[in-house]
């Protein structure tokens, strides 16, 4: 199932798509997608729905992000060799882990804003996890039982603020509206393989990343295990997995970066695409 929130930010209502890939409401079924509703065995209960009965979504409805009530932005970083290679970074022998601000989460074509002070915006694909059921010191071989899903992020990053200021990477991660998720929670029954997805990001139509999951350092699986030893992984909480080579800070024979008016698309394979326009923060 591809499951999506929509509506204004802050009034975002729960959906779904039909078998003809149209937008349905399902506002009279359930609140929102957080929760106990992200619960497997929940989903689950939707597929006796007959979809064709519940009211259309506009088409001009605003996407939102693809889950509610997030509470754990967790990122993985330096999660492809090759990207690793492209900043310079040796390959880690366990995963990079750092939190992302949950106020940071905004809707798939959502406008981003261009910190103050920015010199070095930068993007990110990623594939997303998103947790459906409670997990604390899970196996590898049962981690992904507890996934609601998956969905696509884009993992902004102003490179000044998180490798030359000083301290973690957090503060270069977490600035607002960087954390865009969705348009859709696809469930795991409609994912092969989440370790083969092709990957891919656009800036203004030049396409800078064109990657595969199958080149993770570790796996969507791993990861969940592994987070899990250090701390609970509850309902809503979304783990953003890496991001292939290509990003701006690996540019050669200079990096580059995002300014003001810039447009870029991206998306992965089966889970659907974003578009974002980038726009100096207010002031």
């Amino acid at each position: 199932m591809k499951l999506f929130r929509f509506g204004a930010p802050g009034r975002e209502k729960p959906g779904i798509l039909d078998a003809q890939g149209r937008r349905r409401s399902l506002a009279s079924v359930i609140e929102d997608w957080r929760g106990a509703e992200l619960a497997p065995e929940r989903l689950a209960r939707l597929r006796a729905l007959d979809l064709d009965a519940l009211p259309l979504v506009d088409s001009a409805e605003r996407f939102g992000p693809c889950v509610a009530g997030t509470g754990k932005f967790i990122c993985i970083g330096l999660n492809y060799a090759d990207h690793a290679a492209e900043t310079g970074a040796q390959v880690p022998s366990e995963p990079v882990v750092f939190m992302k601000a949950t106020s940071a989460i905004i809707g798939p074509n959502d406008d981003v804003e261009i910190p103050r002070g920015s010199r070095k915006t930068d993007w990110e694909v990623e594939l997303g996890l998103v947790i459906g059921r409670t997990a604390k010191h899970v196996t590898p071989e049962r981690a992904l039982e507890h996934l609601a899903g998956y969905c696509v992020i884009n993992d902004l990053s102003e490179r000044e603020f998180q490798l030359e200021r000083g301290g973690q990477w957090d503060k270069g991660k977490g600035c607002d509206t960087f954390g865009p998720i969705g348009p859709f929670l696809v469930t795991p029954d409609e994912v092969r393989d989440p370790q083969d997805l092709q990957l891919w990001l656009e800036v203004d139509g030049r396409r800078f990343q064109n990657g595969n999951t199958k080149t993770m350092v570790f796996g969507c699986a791993y990861l969940v295990s592994y987070l899990s030893q250090f701390f609970s992984l509850h309902p809503g909480d979304v783990i953003s997995t890496g991001t292939p080579p290509g990003v701006g800070l690996g540019q050669k024979p200079e990096p580059i970066y995002l300014r003001a008016g810039q447009v870029v698309r991206l998306g992965i394979e089966g889970l659907g695409e974003q578009r974002q326009r980038f726009v100096d923060a207010p002031r």
